[in-house]
């Protein structure tokens, strides 16, 4: 099993606590447990899972600046980052995963760990969560699909924020995107890999 309780978090200026550590313990133990029947991530990152899963998933800890907000992670799939980010403190995360079977495996990671998450198996299109402080997403869809789903959630008068992870192709989906959207921009290194960007976007607005 991966070694979270000596992994240094605090290193990338992450404070995990030893309680969640074990929570993170638990919920890698269940994605293993699952992996042989669902395809829940690449085999092939299962060997550096702390860094290349969850200390990927935490960093974005430091651009929430207050907790006390309200998340949804767009195609949650196996819970990077949304589930993460609930385990480290984040007061309400929507999860958003259609396929049933990874929406049944989310909902069994969250009751054995106690943490509380708001699942839902509908396509993004079709979730309505009212009043969203931010939008999250990892290796879901090209950036300007993402944002059509970041402005269908959306509630006037209460923008979001959105956090979308990316990697090499980043320049290129942002040059597509900013031909149909506005929006404000900060661009930040990953910690976890060098090609890594995390976008950080508001003012979104259709042009």
């Amino acid at each position: 099993m991966p070694d979270f309780i000596h992994y240094p978090f605090e290193k990338y200026g992450l404070d995990v606590s030893r309680e969640t550590r074990e929570k993170f313990n638990r919920y890698a133990e269940i994605l293993l447990k699952w992996q042989n029947a669902i395809n829940l991530v690449s085999e092939a990152t299962l060997e550096d899972m702390v860094k290349r899963h969850f200390l990927d998933s935490a960093q974005l800890m430091k651009y929430i600046p207050n907790k006390n907000i309200k998340l949804a992670d767009l195609g949650s799939g196996a819970g990077f980052p949304g589930l993460v980010l609930a385990m480290l403190g984040v007061a309400e995360v929507h999860l958003i995963e259609s396929d049933v079977r990874k929406a049944t495996f989310l909902r069994e990671v969250s009751r054995e760990t106690s943490v509380k998450t708001f699942i839902h198996d509908d396509r993004i299109e079709e979730t309505k969560i009212d009043n969203l402080d931010f939008i999250t997403a990892r290796a879901l869809a090209p950036l300007k699909d993402l944002l059509v789903m970041a402005a269908g959630l959306s509630t006037p008068g209460h923008p979001a924020t959105c956090l979308f992870m990316k990697g090499e192709k980043t320049e290129e989906e942002l040059a597509k995107a900013q031909k149909k959207w506005g929006f404000s921009l900060e661009v930040h290194q990953s910690v976890t890999e060098q090609s890594g960007k995390i976008l950080k976007i508001n003012n979104l607005s259709k042009k």
